[in-house]
């Protein structure tokens, strides 16, 4: 077995030398005018033979400045996650900082702990896509002099930048194609609410929809568990009872592209054909959604946009910006597909 080489220390560099730590320290902090030219080339010859490299948090550290930024996310293998984290990584980049990623796994107990974690890293700020079930880590955050910003969802009591799709536009955007289409009979499906903003905000905008569109003959609200399919395909079944008595057609409003891919097993499920005997549209689009089926249509977030986004107002915090806690939402994109065209 190859066993890796220990790694050099200024102090191995200092005695190698014969020169003291600080010696070695002005050297590399580019301060050879405080040392003779037969001092530094001792310093210079040692580094290189013992292959030293310094370190660069070390080296953030003594500035003051790490350059790290944290990002907490949800659920790293929510499509929504990995398009954020793209935008905000290059802009992050882009200004000179690295960003540190923590994944939750969609596990509330975890919230505390990542962000203590990315803490202890001594990160310059959060970027937090978190279930907002831990208010008091937040909080302290916050008491800590840590910028904090926000993207899609709010935590009561903590108020700090946020950035979101515009959820009531695009819950409207979705439903009024559905009902252009002919689709009287809408669902709408989400994950289990459980408090987190962003899907009470489009449950709530889909009732304010239903409540205003007298053409919608029945609206309704589903939330879909995990592993638990048995529940979506008796909606969906008794959805399509109610519409076959009209002489109509179904259609699903998906409220995220993790609930789409259930509500299309469901349908393989039943043995139903998208735009045939069903109608839908998701929310997020993904790079499958277009070779699903007849294609599916979405309601497109601009995730880089919103990732670059809460970058930069992150950044802006950290420099110093003391404006009051500012609220972008941005809108959603109709991309229509033959999932929802009868």
């Amino acid at each position: 077995m190859i066993k890796n080489p220990v790694r050099s220390t200024i102090a191995d560099v200092a005695r190698h030398a014969g020169v003291s730590k600080a010696t070695v320290s002005r050297f590399l902090n580019h301060r050879e005018t405080l040392l003779s030219p037969e001092i530094a080339l001792r310093v210079e010859v040692a580094i290189d033979e013992l292959r030293y490299t310094p370190s660069p948090m070390a080296q953030a550290l003594k500035r003051g400045r790490s350059r790290l930024i944290g990002l907490v996310v949800a659920d790293i293998t929510n499509p929504y996650s990995v398009a954020v984290l793209r935008g905000a990584e290059q802009a992050c980049r882009e200004a000179g900082y690295l960003l540190m990623l923590f994944n939750l796994g969609n596990e509330i107990e975890r919230e505390s702990a990542g962000i203590h974690a990315l803490s202890s890293y001594r990160v310059e700020g959060f970027i937090l896509n978190t279930m907002g079930h831990d208010a008091g880590a937040l909080l302290e955050t916050a008491r800590q002099g840590k910028p904090i910003v926000l993207v899609d969802r709010q935590h009561h009591g903590l108020d700090v930048d946020f950035v979101s799709l515009d959820n009531h536009q695009a819950i409207f955007l979705g439903a009024q194609h559905l009902l252009d289409e002919g689709y009287k009979e809408i669902l709408l499906v989400s994950e289990p609410l459980g408090g987190v903003s962003s899907r009470v905000e489009r449950v709530s905008a889909f009732k304010t929809f239903v409540g205003e569109k007298g053409d919608v003959v029945h609206g309704q609200c589903v939330e879909s568990q995990p592993d638990e399919q048995g529940a979506l395909i008796d909606a969906l079944q008794a959805a399509r009872a109610r519409a076959h008595a009209r002489s109509t057609t179904p259609a699903i409003l998906s409220n995220n592209a993790v609930v789409t891919l259930r509500v299309i097993a469901a349908i393989a499920q039943l043995g139903w054909r998208l735009g045939k005997d069903i109608g839908l549209i998701g929310i997020d689009d993904t790079e499958w959604a277009p070779y699903v089926g007849p294609g599916i249509s979405t309601i497109s977030q601009p995730t880089d946009q919103l990732g670059r986004l809460a970058a930069e107002c992150l950044m802006q915090r950290i420099a110093g910006s003391d404006l009051p806690a500012r609220k972008a939402l941005l809108p959603g994109l109709l991309r229509v597909r033959g999932s929802s065209q009868q």
